[in-house]
């Protein structure tokens, strides 16, 4: 794009901050604390039924329950009226008491009667649990120390039990392979929400060693583009799965390693930023259906041409960073990619009940026909947050 009219795309992003917020706060935080939670039980639930539009009662994953926390509490600062302070101290506690084990981590899984269904070690969840214990800590006066507690005690451990020598952690003890940059992108993002309330050094530590691991592993040196599996060493994965790079995780690595490189005034981890969006925005979007599509090769040729919501929400936070720190033309394309990228998250939402949203989209542009994950919320909820703050000039 050479030229764009700045007022026009200045009036269409104010226009999506409203509209988003408004749905997010009218619409989707009610039907998620009448229908995705019982605020009685202080617990929540897995997904909502389309159709039926009532909560389904499988299995809930432990990273759910963080990503709610995180949703209700950001709405508030959105203008939601709900009740995020009881809901989230609710949930705070049940995921204590149903998802902590005696070894330290929080397991897998638990059904509705809070009988475990999955006690696994994921490095994904444990990093969900300190950006939740984040947001407690952030948020609700009476129990920041207590989340600072667990959030100490569980980078203890994870130190004590899942260290890397190569940097980072391991996948689980015994090791098993292969190792997934995906688990340490949440880390990253619980660590930089962790400098901002906590004069622990050791959280800046983590945020820093992270950057590096990705900025001289995780991303390819020839291509900038950042891969999903990798060797104990953090060499890529030897088999077919270490040619696995995904669109969205481009963008949401673009915009954490855009708010690290400002933070630290980093300019090799904003240009690196930028060259990841550039590969996303370039290969992992389908013009044809207007939004970025689940994976590709490492030689950006189409692997999964699936579309899954979270991606797009990623697009719209990578472009709201990337606008910010930029200037002359390249801003303008940036802050052109906004609206483009609000209207591929909305239709994801056009076809579902208020308040609901399709997860999936089939490469002919249908959806499946399958339950609104609970665990979308939080994307949403961080994209419309990115965009509400970009359109106040914040």
């Amino acid at each position: 794009m050479t030229t764009i009219d700045k007022t026009q795309v200045g009036r269409s992003v104010q226009h999506q901050s409203a509209e988003l917020t408004a749905w997010l706060n009218n619409r989707a935080l009610p039907m998620w604390t009448a229908l995705g939670a019982d605020i009685d039980k202080g617990e929540c639930y897995e997904s909502i039924d389309l159709a039926t539009q009532k909560p389904l009662f499988a299995a809930r994953r432990a990273r759910v329950v963080p990503r709610q926390i995180y949703s209700f509490l950001e709405g508030a600062k959105l203008g939601w009226s709900g009740p995020a302070e009881a809901l989230t101290k609710g949930l705070y506690k049940w995921f204590l008491d149903a998802y902590h084990s005696n070894e330290g981590y929080f397991i897998s899984s638990v059904d509705v009667e809070n009988r475990v269904t999955d006690q696994t070690f994921d490095l994904y969840n444990q990093a969900f649990a300190l950006f939740a214990f984040a947001q407690i800590a952030g948020n609700i006066s009476d129990l920041q120390s207590d989340a600072e507690e667990h959030a100490s005690d569980l980078l203890n451990y994870l130190t004590e039990n899942y260290r890397n020598p190569h940097g980072g952690f391991r996948e689980a003890n015994p090791d098993k392979l292969p190792l997934r940059s995906n688990p340490h992108m949440h880390m990253f993002e619980a660590c930089l929400a962790w400098e901002t309330i906590s004069a622990d050094p050791a959280w800046r530590e983590l945020s820093d060693e992270i950057a590096e691991l990705a900025l001289n592993r995780f991303i390819d040196p020839v291509t900038g583009g950042l891969r999903e599996f990798f060797e104990m060493d953090w060499s890529p994965f030897s088999e077919d799965l270490g040619r696995v790079m995904e669109p969205g995780h481009q963008f949401e690595w673009a915009w954490l390693l855009t708010r690290w490189g400002q933070s630290r005034s980093d300019a090799g981890a904003l240009i690196a930023a930028r060259r990841l969006y550039d590969i996303a925005w370039t290969y992992g979007i389908d013009e044809s259906r207007g939004v970025t599509f689940m994976a590709m090769n490492d030689d950006f040729s189409v692997r999964n041409p699936i579309a899954r919501l979270w991606g797009q929400t990623e697009w719209l936070k990578a472009a709201i960073a990337l606008a910010e720190i930029s200037n002359g033309p390249e801003r303008d394309a940036y802050l052109s990619d906004i609206p483009d990228a609000a209207n591929a998250m909305r239709k994801f939402f056009e076809s579902a009940p208020e308040g609901l949203w399709r997860d999936k989209m089939s490469p002919d542009g249908e959806f499946e026909d399958e339950p609104a994950p609970a665990s979308s919320l939080y994307h949403i909820v961080c994209a419309i947050s990115e965009l509400n703050r970009f359109a106040a000039g914040k």
